[in-house]
Order: C-alpha cells, then sequence, then structure tokens
C-alpha cells in the first residue's frame, strides 16, 4: 500500500473579492489628462512601433508621443471640425473627414495633404485606408458609403442603401474585400466591394454609434443605445447576445491586441471591459466626463479615452520582463498550419492548450513523513519540533499520533534534553482553545510516564512549574468567565418573568383597571 503523508490542517483564509482580470486593468495606472481644443470625437494608435496616438478634436488631428505621451506633430490644415482621423497599417499616412464634406490623405512625417477626395454632400464622419493600402473609404451624414482609389483620386464605388446618417464603420481584417457600416438609420450594412452591392443588413433597435468586427471569428460587435450587440456574419447576421451593462448610450468600440477583451465607452462616463468568449463584463473603470471614444495600442500597454469635456486620458501599463519574454515567446512560435509547427523537434514544448500525457511526478516526503512511514514515531516528533516554528504541524503530528495510538511510544524513554522541547511547546500552546484538548492529553501522558522521576531534574521541574503558573492562570480566567455567564443568565431569566407577567396586566380603562393593576 502507498503511504499517505501527515495531511497538516489549513487555517481558514480570506476569500478575494476582486476578480483575477481586475488586478490586469488596473496596472493601467498614472493617468495623463490633456486638454484639447474640442470634443475628443475620435482616438487611434500607430500599428507601428512606438504606436503614437492622433487625437481628433475640433479642427486639428494631434499626434503624441508613444513613448512619452508628449505632443509631437499637430495637423491644423483644416477650415471645419475634423473627424476619425485614422493610420494606415504601415503609419505612414492618415485619412481624415471633416465638415466641410472633404476626405484628406495626409503624410505624417511632413504633415502633407496628399490627396483630397470631393463627392460627399455632407459632413463625413467616418474615414478609414483599406487593408490592401490604396483605397480609402469614408461614410458621410448624406447617407452614402464611398470607397476611394488613392492614385487616382477617384470614387471607385458609392453605396446608397442607408437611409440617415453614416457615423461609424469597420473594416474586416481577415476579408479585405468586405466592410461594415453603421448608421442612425438603426441598420448595419456589410458591403461586398468586389459585387458593389450590400451582402448582409442587421436590423437594431437603436441608432448604430459604432460597430467593430471581432477577429477571426466572423462576430460583428455593435453599439446601439445603452448596449453591446454580437450577430454572427457567417449566419447572415444572427444575433447572438446583448450585453447591456450601460446606463446611457455606447459611443465607442475597440478590441485588445488579443481579441479577447471588447472595450465599450459611453456617455455614463465609464469603460467597461468585456470577454467575448463568456459575454460577461469582467471590469469597469469611471471618468470625470462623458467617454465618446477609446482605444488601445497594438501591444496592450497605453490605454487612451476621449470624453465629451475635451480632455482625453493616457494611462500606461508597465510591462514586466516575464511578460514580455512570453510575448517573444508566442511570436517566435511558429503559425498552426505551416510546415514548421508539424516538425517540431522532441524539444519543443508545445502550445498551452496542447494535449500533454506527463508521468506521475514523485513528491519528496518530510522528514516526520519518512519516520511516520517506518513506524518511528519519537524520532517523528523529534523532527516536526526542530524543523516547524507554527504550532499547527506539530499538533497535526500529535494528533496523528492519538489516531496510531503511538503518543505513549513517541513520548516515552525520552532524557532531560529530549523532554525540553515537548515540554515548552505544551506550555506555549495549552491555552490555545483550538488545542488545549489534545495538549491536556499529552500533559498526562507525561505526567504519566515520568511523574516519579521528576524531582532528579531541576530543568524539568522548572518547566512543570511553568506549565502549572499557565494552567492557574487559565483556571482562573474560566472561573470568571463562569461567573459572568451565570450572571447573565440571572438577568435574562428576571427579564423573561417580567415580560411574561406583564404579558396578562389588563389596559388603562379607568380608575378601575388602574386599581387592579396595582393590586397585582
Amino acid at each position: 500500500m502507498d503511504f499517505k503523508p501527515l495531511g497538516v490542517a489549513r487555517a481558514a483564509r480570506n476569500v478575494k473579492r476582486t476578480l483575477p482580470e481586475a488586478g490586469y486593468w488596473k496596472k493601467f495606472q498614472s493617468p495623463v489628462l490633456v486638454k484639447e481644443y474640442g470634443m475628443v470625437t475620435s482616438l487611434e494608435f500607430s500599428p507601428i512601433k512606438p504606436h503614437d496616438l492622433v487625437v481628433t478634436a475640433s479642427t486639428r488631428l494631434q499626434m503624441y508621443s508613444g513613448r512619452t505621451g508628449q505632443l509631437k506633430k499637430s495637423i491644423t490644415r483644416f477650415n471645419s471640425p475634423a473627424h476619425s482621423g485614422s493610420f494606415r497599417s504601415d503609419g505612414k499616412l492618415l485619412v481624415a473627414g471633416d465638415d466641410s464634406n472633404l476626405v484628406q490623405v495626409f503624410d505624417v512625417n511632413s504633415r502633407a495633404i496628399l490627396r483630397t477626395f470631393k463627392g460627399h454632400t455632407d459632413p463625413v464622419h467616418v474615414t478609414r485606408f483599406l487593408p490592401n493600402r490604396t483605397h480609402v473609404f469614408s461614410g458621410s451624414d448624406d447617407a452614402t458609403v464611398r470607397i476611394w482609389d488613392i492614385a487616382s483620386q477617384t470614387a471607385v464605388a458609392t453605396f446608397e442603401d442607408h437611409t440617415d446618417y453614416v457615423r461609424s464603420g469597420c473594416v474586416f481584417a481577415e476579408n479585405p474585400n468586405l466592410v461594415a457600416t453603421g448608421s442612425y438609420d438603426h441598420t448595419v450594412r456589410i458591403w461586398d466591394v468586389r459585387a458593389n452591392r450590400c451582402a448582409v443588413q442587421i436590423d437594431i433597435e437603436d441608432p448604430v454609434e459604432a460597430v467593430v468586427a471581432l477577429a477571426g471569428s466572423g462576430v460583428l460587435a455593435v453599439a446601439g443605445g445603452p448596449s453591446v450587440q454580437l450577430f454572427d456574419i457567417a449566419m447572415g447576421g444572427r444575433p447572438l447576445v446583448s450585453m447591456g451593462n450601460h446606463e446611457k448610450t455606447v459611443t465607442s468600440l475597440c478590441l485588445d491586441n488579443s481579441g479577447g477583451r471588447l472595450l465599450a465607452g459611453s456617455l455614463d462616463h465609464h469603460v467597461k471591459v468585456y470577454d467575448v468568449q463568456t459575454f460577461k463584463m469582467t471590469y469597469s473603470a469611471n471618468y470625470p466626463a462623458p467617454v465618446l471614444s477609446v482605444a488601445l495600442s497594438p501591444d496592450n500597454t497605453l490605454l487612451a479615452v476621449g470624453m465629451a469635456s475635451g480632455v482625453f486620458s493616457l494611462r500606461r501599463r508597465t510591462v514586466s520582463a516575464k511578460e514580455q519574454a512570453s510575448v517573444q515567446v508566442e511570436k517566435a512560435r511558429p503559425y498552426y498550419a505551416s510546415r514548421a509547427y508539424f516538425m517540431r523537434g522532441a524539444s519543443n514544448k508545445g502550445a498551452d492548450d496542447d494535449l500533454r500525457i506527463e508521468h506521475k511526478r514523485h513528491r519528496s516526503l518530510a522528514d516526520y513523513d519518512k519516520f511516520l512511514r517506518k513506524f518511528e514515531y519519537a524520532r517523528a516528533l523529534d523532527a516536526v519540533l526542530a524543523n516547524n516554528r507554527t504550532g499547527l504541524t506539530v499538533v497535526s503530528l500529535l494528533q496523528e499520533l492519538v489516531h496510531r495510538d503511538g503518543l505513549g511510544t513517541a513520548l516515552s524513554g525520552r532524557d532531560e534534553l529530549s523532554l525540553d522541547p515537548i515540554l515548552r511547546f505544551v506550555i506555549k500552546f495549552i491555552d490555545n482553545p483550538r488545542y488545549t484538548q489534545l495538549l491536556v492529553r499529552v500533559a498526562e501522558v507525561l505526567l504519566d510516564i515520568y511523574g516519579q522521576l521528576l524531582h532528579q531534574s531541576a530543568r524539568i521541574a522548572d518547566l512543570l512549574m511553568r506549565l502549572r503558573s499557565k494552567v492557574r492562570v487559565e483556571l482562573r480566567v474560566q472561573q470568571d468567565l463562569t461567573m459572568l455567564l451565570g450572571s447573565m443568565d440571572m438577568l435574562m431569566s428576571a427579564c423573561e418573568v417580567s415580560h411574561s407577567r406583564a404579558a396578562y396586566l389588563p389596559e388603562d380603562d379607568g380608575d378601575l383597571t388602574s386599581a387592579t393593576a396595582t393590586a397585582l
């Protein structure tokens, strides 16, 4: 039979009230608050390091350094409020719309206007580069969506199915030919650029403020009213779930680098984080003004939040060396469908979700467990007294000896030196209510074995006098407690009698009733 190690008792622990993920988002600290020239309607980080931030507010595009958070450049080539400043995938170009119905492309380094697209008849609130880097799409308050060719500076496609303002849009990273736009006509439409038509239409109950495509899942997140809804595009826009944790309109959505967390900003001053797999809210942060835009850097170290007060907040998360190493390992790992993945060597540890068959690991036993296994009870007791500073392990071993009927064996045959640590332990913990019953039994066994020989050792006699003094103090405390309990019982009994007598007294009704009450 296998030997079962000693099970050390465990004391109760406080339950952690904070969710594990809350600690991750609380690491975004040291907020930098920057006052802009107007409401911060759009925020976006550059896809390349150092992940500079472009802030769209009033008639400016302000670019802040991803390293220092300081203002680097300012693009003021607008005659009316600008909207939706967005980087190209290589970080070299910027595109933005404005209230003068224009769509403009800027060079990031020189801030020069490279292209100006004219064709919309109302303000342009949505602008994005397509993944092919040669086209731009825009959505306008004239209810149209246009695809622009950067080289020829002309519109190659125009979609006119919306019937109200187009205020949000996104591009599907996995399929560069699909573009999703949200409108105030309570619809989300997915456009197929190749066929120049609407491929999927999704109807919701509120005007659409933001849309974002979840990476690699064919799911579209839509913000309309105070809720965030998820739709399955592969099933024709079938609704999956509605997450209604906000009290006011949700204005902005963004994803983290892994695509597993969805951030939503709302007019109720909150930014909430959702797990897109469980559809549960995992964290919530409060801000001093209504939130209009939210952005998270590609490396998940910077969190920017723009507000209606004209202020945007920039928080930075410190990345530990362990996390940096894990990121490098993840980047070096071969793609799961590549030949390198299937040709991994025996030394490769594989992915975390791989099925592993591990051998049964041999757990090393403590010294006292080794002696218990050999039924050497005295040596087990000596080992646990010598190597454990707390009383819990020693008490657990003594209890095990009682169960094995080996307490007498462990305590007998000792000299003055080996009895000293046992007596000191008993003296130290005998007044602990959790250990008192067991240690009293140990003391009785010691007196039975060595009672006739105690007068031969002054050292042991001194320890016994200390034990007797401590027991007398404890007995005196217990007597005082017993007297106090007796006094409280008398008071409680007197109160019960007075209440029972008062229950039989008639109500006050004239002199006769008063006299009767007096007689009683």
